[in-house]
């Protein structure tokens, strides 16, 4: 649990990306008139949830005035009102909202994370900073691979920026699964323990959710699906 934890730490600390770190500074000086008094976080947003997960869930990147005004993934607007009030509603998370980091919110089996740490422009990070990113995907991974049992991947550039990821301790078919709303696929570990099951929901993104091509009841089906393939 302490290696997840320094791992976390080092995250917080990283500038590999210029583009990045200039547009996450950016949004914390200027700000959203709704959260003018506060201090944004404007820094990579680490992994959140247990060491010990079975579950871990993936998405994009932290939203501009989100996690990375709050510093915890999925946390402070309409896209963590959405899938906390899902993973609540399937037992994996203690209440229904996610507003700010202190607000005492717990995981249960389930950890969120996302291949790019720090907010992009118009949510939209490049393959170069995608790739930049990777090795710390890869290290929370490989911590969290003597739990890990199945993985839910939310929307298709995560879906894609992971694949790459899990090769490193499971074995990813080729030709690659292709991301749906639903699939999943087993994938066999290269070290002989236990398989990882894959899951793709579409992101909890407002585009989605509020067109109805993300429902409630859709997303939550995805997710307890998931938890029973973990165990959980």
């Amino acid at each position: 649990m302490r290696e997840l934890h320094d791992l976390d730490l080092r995250v917080t600390t990283c500038r590999a990306c210029p583009r990045l770190v200039a547009w996450r500074e950016e949004v914390a000086r200027v700000k959203r008139a709704a959260f003018a008094a506060e201090t944004y976080w404007a820094r990579p947003v680490p992994g959140f949830g247990p060491a010990d997960a079975r579950l871990a869930l993936v998405g994009l990147a932290p939203a501009a005035h989100g996690g990375n005004r709050t510093g915890r993934m999925f946390t402070g607007d309409p896209s963590a009102d959405f899938l906390y009030a899902a993973l609540h509603a399937v037992g994996l998370a203690s209440q229904p909202t996610s507003v700010r980091a202190d607000d005492g919110l717990e995981l249960y089996g389930t950890r969120i994370t996302a291949p790019v740490k720090c907010a992009p422009p118009d949510n939209k990070p490049t393959a170069e900073e995608r790739d930049n990113c990777r090795p710390w995907l890869i290290g929370e991974l490989e911590l969290l691979r003597p739990t890990l049992r199945a993985v839910v991947v939310l929307g298709g550039f995560g879906w894609q920026a992971l694949l790459p990821v899990l090769a490193a301790c499971w074995e990813v078919p080729r030709p690659a699964p292709k991301f749906g709303h639903g699939v999943s696929f087993e994938l066999p570990a290269l070290d002989g323990g236990a398989p990882l099951e894959l899951f793709g929901s579409y992101h909890v993104s407002p585009h989605n959710t509020y067109t109805g091509r993300l429902t409630p009841d859709m997303l939550q089906d995805v997710l307890r699906r998931a938890a029973r393939a973990a165990g959980l």
